[in-house]
């Protein structure tokens, strides 16, 4: 498995406290990319801006990610746009929260 399929995987191990659902499947991770020199960026959002949560949820991610082998850097990006909504949800994530 190569660095970003680990990094995707992994991510599915990070769970909204609030909601105890993993970020993936709630939508929040917008984009991962992965450098020659094995950094890992990640764009993403959160439910609302002012989540309580923050800094539970990012250092979660950047804990998850840096766990693996062979990553170098982490820099988790929190974006606003698009704002998030539940259509983000995988069904998954719908059927377990009956949305």
């Amino acid at each position: 498995m190569n660095l970003f399929e680990q990094v995707k995987e992994a991510l599915y191990e990070v769970i909204d406290p609030e909601l105890g659902i993993n970020i993936v499947d709630l939508g929040l991770i917008y984009n991962i990319e992965v450098t020659e020199e094995s950094d890992v960026v990640v764009n993403m959002t959160l439910t609302t801006p002012g989540c309580p949560l923050h800094d539970s949820i990012v250092g979660g991610v950047e804990s998850a990610i840096y766990f693996i082998d062979g990553v170098n850097k982490v820099d988790v990006k929190l974006v606003w746009q698009p704002a998030w909504t539940p259509d983000h949800m995988s069904d998954k994530a719908k059927k377990m929260l009956m949305y």
